[in-house]
């Protein structure tokens, strides 16, 4: 079975076409403008190697509190996932963009919806709760959804087998460190507890969104100085984060500045590690202990300096930063790669077994 993954991000179209053992046939990224992509540069990519798919697997921000697992998309399913676009105004038009592109270059090719969302549909209530009044949670559907899903779900998947343990054994904080960032608890192939909540927007210090926040601050500033939702909504996603304390959502220039002794620099790299420690701490305190870290995604992945520094913070939890050095924590550097676990998901959609299920089972 040849699997497209189909994967709509804020810059870029990722296609990767897999071959039945996971190997990859054909990739290409094609620029997304706005809310819409490029249908002929789609056209010219499937017509040069990316079109000969038995399935599509199409990695979708939001599932709700309606999908919980991958689903094959019909008519119905579709329909549903426009109406979610309230909960993902600045990710999920892209996705069904992306969707809309392919299908009608396909054409009738069965189709499966991978949800970010879904892997942290096993958070329990106490983590997902948020302490509102019961009509509003009732209401809209107020709750910590999480998000980076299916990369957390592949560290789930990839963690035990690089480590050598069973699953079961394993209670695994996963860190996906990019222009996006959260973490995820995860103890027997089940995310328990996670960084981002309601939207992308909790949690972690990013590149340019401020992670959490006072909510008493932004209703000051909302009363105050007149600032209103659209305003508010595009500093806290665009221009707060690294860029909003130093001028740069970019770790590489950010690490330069450090070491040429730019302050704004030196204090936007110690909140980041603040954060990012803290976080860190709090998922550990989720899963009781702590057996192994990840590292994935573009910084996760690229910048060990941040890994160093990250696992200086944490020795009280096992973490060290010397790599060569003895640890009760593994710690490991896992390539993002949510095409394999689109892929993964599809396979499992089409033979019947996409309940809710630990991953490394």
């Amino acid at each position: 079975m040849r699997v497209l993954t189909v994967n709509a991000g804020s810059s870029s179209l990722k296609l990767t076409l897999l071959d039945h053992d996971d190997s990859v046939l054909a990739a290409e990224e094609l620029p997304v403008v706005g809310e819409g992509i490029d249908e002929i540069a789609l056209r010219r990519a499937l017509d040069g190697g990316l079109g000969d798919v038995d399935v599509v697997g199409h990695r979708i921000v939001h599932g709700g509190e309606r999908f919980r697992a991958a689903v094959r998309i019909d008519g119905e399913v579709a329909a549903v996932l426009r109406e979610l676009v309230d909960l993902a105004p600045l990710h999920q038009p892209r996705s069904l963009a992306a969707l809309d592109a392919v299908s009608g270059a396909l054409g009738d090719l069965p189709a499966v919806a991978c949800f970010d969302t879904a892997f942290h549909a096993t958070i329990p209530a106490v983590a997902a709760t948020y302490a509102l009044p019961a009509a509003w949670r009732e209401r809209w559907g107020l709750r910590r959804y999480g998000f980076h899903g299916l990369s957390h779900a592949w560290v789930a998947h990839r963690a035990p087998q690089l480590a050598g343990r069973p699953v079961a054994d394993l209670r695994i904080v996963s860190c996906h460190l990019g222009a996006g960032a959260s973490l995820c608890a995860i103890r027997d192939g089940r995310s328990i507890d996670t960084t981002m909540g309601f939207t992308p927007l909790e949690g972690l210090v990013m590149a340019t969104r401020s992670g959490s926040v006072d909510p008493g601050m932004l209703l000051w500033l909302a009363e105050h100085e007149g600032l209103g939702p659209r305003e508010l909504a595009d500093a806290l996603e665009r221009r707060s984060g690294l860029a909003g304390l130093c001028g740069t959502a970019d770790m590489r220039e950010l690490l330069a500045r450090v070491d040429a002794g730019d302050a704004r620099a030196e204090l936007a790299l110690g909140v980041y590690l603040h954060s990012l420690r803290a976080h860190i701490a709090a998922m550990a305190a989720s899963l009781g202990g702590l057996d192994v870290l990840v590292f994935t995604g573009g910084v996760g992945e690229g910048a060990p300096r941040i890994r160093e520094l990250a696992a200086t913070g944490l020795g009280f939890l096992g973490v060290r930063a010397d790599p060569t050095a003895d640890a009760p924590v593994t710690t490991l550097v896992i390539p993002a790669r949510e095409d394999l676990e689109i892929a993964r998901q599809v396979r499992s959609v089409l033979a019947g077994r996409n309940k809710a299920s630990p991953v490394g089972e």
